[in-house]
């Protein structure tokens, strides 16, 4: 993530936003137990759990300032004992930013309620931040909410593009395996979603992007499937699951995505266009990307096995 954040800003980016899974939760992270600190006197797990989230806005969000940081939850975010009213606690800052209460307020002037979903509108892009971290969503009340937000944009000649991110991709991907397929309400919740947001792209004439992370590998091309294409049609889609953690073998049909990667550290940039359009580029990292400081905390030894090693895909 230092390295992800010296690239961002070294791009120009306006904002970086994190798609979920902050922390691993069921089990130690590998960066955390190779802090000097932690190896002179060892975490326990009860010192983890308190000391994780912490250390996440520490050591992966401050590196981007003063570059923007919106945060997704994801699944890990949820795992026993952390709970999503104890994400919205801890990263209330972030959930409740000037940027995001403004847009909050500018919709229902009396909603003060913070969630783990939410959007804001910059440069004639809407960009809606879902939240499919845990089974039961989407649960009614959001699905509630992103028909309002997206009914508002159909009708809004300012608003040129929708881009919806969340953690997990929507059903019926190439990713199927992984994804809100996995219970019965994502598949049904997820799919309507994905419907609307093909209203809004042929009845509403808006530019539709869909991003999203879960499936630790790069993918382009995402919703390029039978189901879809026999459904009412492909949207551009992208999983970005390249920020840190092990990395997973490609699903059988990654073949028919317009590209795929695994065993690669990266970021996606989007580049918006006069008429909305936006074009993105993934951008790969190396080992001679992590800044100095952070390769001499944690030695160039693990930093090496991060890239060589922290993977499932052999």
């Amino acid at each position: 993530m230092p390295a992800i954040a010296a690239g961002v800003k070294q791009s120009g980016a306006s904002f970086y936003w994190h798609l979920g899974d902050f922390r691993a939760i069921y089990t130690f992270d590998e960066d955390l137990l190779h802090q000097p600190e932690n190896i002179a006197k060892p975490l326990n797990i009860i010192s983890y759990e308190e000391h994780a989230w912490d250390d996440f806005i520490e050591s992966q969000i401050v590196p981007f300032n003063p570059v923007p940081v919106f945060l997704g939850i994801g699944n890990h975010d949820t795992i026993p004992p952390k709970t999503r009213e104890q994400y919205d606690i801890q990263f209330a800052d972030w959930l409740d930013s000037p940027t995001l209460q403004a847009q909050r307020l500018r919709d229902d002037p009396r909603d003060h309620k913070i969630r783990p979903y939410f959007h804001w509108v910059q440069g004639g892009v809407d960009f809606i931040s879902l939240d499919n971290a845990t089974d039961d969503q989407f649960d009614a009340l959001q699905l509630h909410w992103f028909q309002k937000v997206l009914q508002a944009d159909s009708a809004d000649p300012a608003i040129h593009t929708i881009v919806t991110g969340m953690h997990e991709a929507l059903p019926e991907s190439i990713s199927a395996n992984h994804s809100m397929n996995q219970s019965v309400q994502g598949t049904e919740s997820g799919r309507r979603v994905y419907q609307s947001l093909l209203r809004a792209q042929n009845d509403a004439h808006k530019h539709i992007y869909i991003l999203s992370s879960h499936s630790h590998y790069y993918m382009d091309g995402i919703f390029n499937t039978d189901y879809w294409r026999a459904n009412g049609g492909v949207l551009p889609g992208w999983i970005v699951g390249t920020a840190g953690a092990v990395r997973y073998a490609l699903p059988p049909n990654a073949k028919d995505a317009h590209a795929a990667e695994t065993n690669v550290y990266g970021f996606l940039t989007g580049t918006v266009q006069p008429d909305g359009e936006i074009n993105f580029a993934f951008t790969r990292l190396s080992e001679s990307n992590v800044p100095a400081p952070v390769t001499e905390r944690y030695t160039p030894q693990f930093v090496h096995w991060c890239f060589a090693e922290n993977s499932a895909a052999h």
